[in-house]
C-alpha cells in the first residue's frame, strides 16, 4: 500500500507495516489536549453526547500537568477520514481551549 507523504501517512504505513488490516473497522483513539481540567471537562461531555465518538475519557499528564480526552471513533482508518475527523474535533475542542494531539491505533482494539 502507498500511503501520503505526511504524519498520518507514516502512522498508517507503520500500522500496515505490523500487519494490521486498515480495511477493517478498527477503534481509532484521538488525543485533545487541554491545559485547564475545566475545559477539558466540558470538551468530555459535548463529545460524549455526539454520535461519532461515545467513547471517551480524559487523564492529565503527571509530568506536564496538561489534560488530555481521549476520545474514541469506531472507523475504517482511511487516510481522507483520519484527517476528516481530526479537523473535526479540533474544531469542537478549539471552543473549549482544546488543541489536537493526533490519534492512535492499538493492535488487538481492532471490532
Amino acid at each position: 500500500m502507498h500511503f501520503p507523504d505526511d504524519d498520518n501517512g507514516q502512522l498508517l504505513n507503520e500500522i500496515a507495516a505490523a500487519g494490521i488490516d486498515l480495511a477493517q473497522m478498527h477503534k481509532i483513539d484521538f488525543y485533545i489536549l487541554f491545559e485547564q481540567k475545566v475545559d477539558a471537562e466540558k470538551f468530555a461531555t459535548a463529545i460524549a453526547e455526539d454520535e461519532l465518538s461515545p467513547a471517551t475519557e480524559f487523564v492529565q499528564c503527571t509530568d506536564t500537568g496538561i489534560w488530555e480526552v481521549v476520545t474514541q471513533v469506531e472507523m475504517v482508518p482511511d487516510h481522507t477520514l483520519l484527517g476528516q475527523t481530526e479537523q473535526y474535533l479540533e474544531s469542537i475542542a478549539n471552543g473549549y481551549n482544546g488543541y489536537g494531539d493526533g490519534w492512535g491505533l492499538m493492535d488487538g482494539d481492532d471490532a
